[in-house]
């Protein structure tokens, strides 16, 4: 698992232990970008975040921010370990589950 593109591009992913979150693979993210072309200073919600592959990658790409939401332990996990490594600007986590974390 990597960040496919921009300025965090080729940088490895961790990914949730166990069974109860499957990451979003290289191949759909890329195709999910393509289709939806630059992303420059967008605001994104990353939903069910997981490890937050989709909105690091969107930062990646010239996202202003991402609001991160995860309520799962291992996903938590996975998620702050990489904003840990990656140090991306804009990102926000929630750590609640939705639709709570809505309000």
């Amino acid at each position: 698992m990597r960040i496919i593109a921009g300025s965090l591009g080729s940088r490895r992913l961790h990914t949730p232990k166990g069974s109860a979150t499957r990451p979003t693979s290289d191949r759909a993210r890329e195709a999910l970008f393509a289709r939806l072309g630059p992303v420059d200073g967008a605001r994104v919600a990353d939903l069910f975040a997981g490890g937050g592959s989709l909105g690091l990658e969107a930062l990646s790409r010239g996202a202003a921010t991402c609001c991160f939401v995860e309520s799962g332990r291992a996903a938590l996990l996975a998620l702050r370990a990489n904003l840990a490594d990656l140090a991306p600007a804009g990102a926000v986590v929630v750590s609640r589950p939705l639709p709570a974390a809505l309000d």
